[in-house]
């Protein structure tokens, strides 16, 4: 998920949120599911950071397991 679209993710929550409201879902069960979803929404942005450990960090790793046995 790209930071970019965060702000089209949050219209199309609140437009969301409204039309629920507006069928006349209880606020309750709104705050209820919030509450269910907020573990997985945080592993999906905590786990988008990382790039699988693709990139310049393999090089960073070599040169600390080349220096390990260096006394």
């Amino acid at each position: 998920m790209k930071r970019q679209s965060w702000g089209l993710y949050a219209i199309a929550l609140a437009i969301l949120v409204v039309g629920l409201v507006a069928f006349g879902v209880p606020a309750q069960t709104l705050l209820l599911a919030a509450l269910v979803l907020t573990c997985p929404l945080m592993m999906i942005f905590m786990m988008s950071g990382m790039h699988g450990g693709h990139g310049g960090d393999d090089q960073k790793s070599d040169d600390h397991h080349a220096g390990a046995g260096r006394w």
